[in-house]
């Protein structure tokens, strides 16, 4: 038994200063997620995210600090619902919802949109707040509102969410089968009579997000629309909050072309951490859940028709049951790994898509788990310098190369 007992204590004796040197390490490095939904979380349930929200959300502030995240950019998202008329202003309403938590608590996190900026409030141990938005009909097809939008904080634009606009055709919308395979409602746009990619407008609109310091996000983009705004911009992308194909090939992860597109554009891939996009399994896995709750799934669905709502009750209810739905955090690090070996360490990082998911990894429960990401990495053998990369200097790298004027 001693003989045992030995072993299994160096064993944990190491695993411990381990973690301890990957946790100081953590905190210690500049830490970016470039995609959160808690501002459509907060208004859609009446929520403010200043206030203890554990067990209700992914994030609040003090969480974001336990977490390590020392920048975050903001999401606002509308759905294709909220067109002309209603897209910016919804826009708008979102962002008056960051600024009211901005001046409640002027000693834990500040509006930051410039790379000086950034840095002073890390220096001073705030939040770094930015802001980007998930989809490009919320600017109505007017510049005129990416201008104002850009003057109230945005830096950066998703060109299309899963919608197509006039100017800019989806991933979703340029997938054959990606709607019914993902539950989504609302109609696509008919490709048959357009073409695919970026419409002239739509290359002016990446022109003015280029000059504006504006960044170009080319997540939920169609393939053609990648390489149209590839071959446009002439400042580096952003890829918000996708993952690899060639591990999970769903519509919203990227091909091997496209990563080393990216790279050799300067851009960055900052990885999702939806499990859907994350485990090629997690699809069929989650079909024997709802074949298992069908008579309550479709109870709901007669008088909530977002399906999304629809998973998100019956995730919670049966939240013993989607644990086992969930892949490891290996998996996710699987997804980094294989950008690192394609491109090198310089054009990835983390997006993680909380509050605009309902199901990530084994282990990353909310923003405080990110701690849990470092010692992967640090345990895979990545040296300090390309952690602290993958964590926040790639998209501070793209930010300043952006910002220059």
């Amino acid at each position: 038994m001693k003989k045992l007992l030995l072993p299994c204590l160096f064993v944990l004796a190491f695993s411990m200063v381990y973690g301890q040197q990957a946790r100081k390490l953590h905190f210690r490095s500049i830490l970016v997620d470039t995609h959160n939904d808690i501002l459509t979380t907060a208004i859609d349930d009446k929520l403010s995210f200043d206030q203890d929200l554990k067990g209700k959300t992914h994030s609040d502030l003090d969480r974001f600090r336990e977490g390590g995240v020392d920048v975050q950019i903001f999401s606002v998202w509308s759905d294709g619902s909220y067109g002309p008329g209603k897209g910016f202003n919804h826009a708008n309403r979102q962002i008056d919802t960051l600024y009211a938590v901005i001046d409640r608590n002027p000693d834990k996190i500040a509006l930051v949109t410039n790379p000086s900026q950034l840095k002073k409030a890390v220096r001073q141990h705030k939040l770094a707040a930015m802001i980007g938005v998930e989809g490009g009909h919320m600017i109505e097809d007017r510049i005129d509102y990416l201008d104002s939008l850009y003057r109230r904080g945005v830096r950066y634009m998703t060109l299309t969410w899963n919608n197509s606009t006039s100017w800019a055709t989806s991933a979703m919308d340029e997938t054959p089968g990606s709607r019914r395979q993902f539950g989504a409602d609302s109609a696509a746009t008919d490709l048959s009579q357009r073409k695919k990619g970026l419409t002239e407008a739509g290359k002016q609109i990446v022109r003015r997000m280029n000059e504006l310091g504006m960044m170009v996000d080319l997540s939920h983009v169609g393939e053609q629309t990648f390489w149209d705004a590839i071959q446009t911009t002439s400042r580096p992308v952003l890829v918000s909050h996708s993952c690899v194909y060639n591990i999970c090939p769903v519509f919203r992860n990227l091909k091997d072309d496209q990563i080393k597109a990216v790279a050799k554009n300067g851009g960055v891939i900052h990885l999702n951490f939806f499990s859907g996009f994350v485990d090629s399994g997690f699809a069929a896995r989650n079909r024997v859940f709802n074949a298992r709750h069908k008579a309550e799934r479709d109870s709901l669905r007669k008088t909530v028709t977002d399906p999304y709502f629809t998973d998100n009750y019956l995730f919670q209810k049966y939240a013993d049951e989607v644990k086992d739905l969930r892949p490891p955090l290996s998996l996710l690090i699987d997804h980094l790994d294989y950008i690192v070996k394609l491109v090198g360490a310089d054009y990835v990082g983390l997006g993680s898509d909380f509050d605009g998911i309902n199901s990530s990894p084994q282990q990353l429960d909310d923003v405080t788990c990110f701690p849990l990401i470092t010692e992967e990495l640090v345990k895979r053998g990545y040296s300090k310098k390309d952690i602290r990369k993958i964590l926040g200097e790639n998209l501070l790298r793209v930010f300043k190369a952006n910002s220059a004027h």
